[in-house]
């Protein structure tokens, strides 16, 4: 008797696990910015599902076109927003890229505040397509709760904190992603259980007013309660090797490049 298909998993490339500024950090020479460790090397956070042939790509940092280099990532079915932050969005413009190697507009999805920054301040995307290599071909779908399909796979928005903004984390599969959040709603704690890996917020040592710092990434974890932690969005200040001595069992420190995976 042959067996049943195995179930589809769902995979994760992190693309960049650092802060707004990335590290090195310019003119900086701490032991984080002069070690030869790639490890130790991070562009600006930004991560990849993939669900079979389907790619999501989360947030579209300023280092988007060297991070798909590096990983060869040359298709694209959706881009999933958390927040229109700088060091998030500023990369938009080589979404153009894989509009023209798919000859087709890329659907986007955020919250309204997200939506709104990409109308005022990157209105050309939102234009009618011309060859789609001169700009990018981009469809806007507002998502707050409501779970909802992207490139055919169910994504669930987390509703965050990060600071006074509302933000977007996403879950998909037994896969969630939560970056720069400050805290998390009572009601979000529903939508993050029986997670097999959990991508989360670390910035710094120090309390920070829109970011989870070791101490409360740590506390965070806990509750959440997921098979395997990774921490995400980190400043120079916390040295690779440094910080994963101090991990309990089942966290870690998440570097660029990193590949993870967890069930659907």
């Amino acid at each position: 008797m042959s067996r049943p298909p195995a179930p589809e998993r769902v995979t994760v490339t992190l693309l960049g696990v650092g802060s707004s500024g990335g590290t090195p950090a310019l003119g900086c020479t701490c032991p984080t910015c002069t070690s030869r460790d790639p490890r130790n090397t991070r562009t600006r956070t930004s991560a990849v599902f993939g669900v079979g042939n389907v790619n999501l790509l989360i947030d579209t940092g300023p280092d988007l076109r060297q991070q798909a280099l590096r990983e060869q990532l040359l298709r694209l079915d959706a881009v999933l927003y958390t927040h229109p932050h700088a060091d998030h969005i500023h990369g938009i413009d080589d979404l153009r890229a894989w509009c023209w190697l798919q000859k087709g507009a890329l659907p986007v999805y955020g919250n309204q505040l997200t939506l709104e920054h990409i109308k005022s301040r990157f209105t050309y995307t939102l234009l009618s397509p011309n060859e789609y290599w001169d700009k990018p071909v981009l469809t806007l779908h507002e998502v707050e709760h409501e779970s909802f399909l992207a490139g055919g796979v169910r994504v669930q928005p987390i509703p965050l904190l990060h600071g006074k903004w509302p933000v977007l984390g996403f879950r998909v599969g037994k896969v969630a992603y939560l970056t720069d959040v400050s805290e998390i709603p009572e009601s979000s704690f529903a939508l993050l259980e029986q997670l097999d890996v959990l991508l989360l917020d670390c910035l710094r040592e120090r309390e920070h007013p829109t970011h989870l710092s070791v101490e409360q990434s740590l506390a965070m974890a806990r509750r959440i309660g997921a098979r395997r932690t990774v921490l995400i969005h980190m400043t120079h200040e916390l040295e690779y090797h440094a910080l994963s001595e101090r991990l309990p069992p089942g966290v870690e420190v998440g570097y660029d490049g990193m590949r993870l995976e967890g069930g659907f």
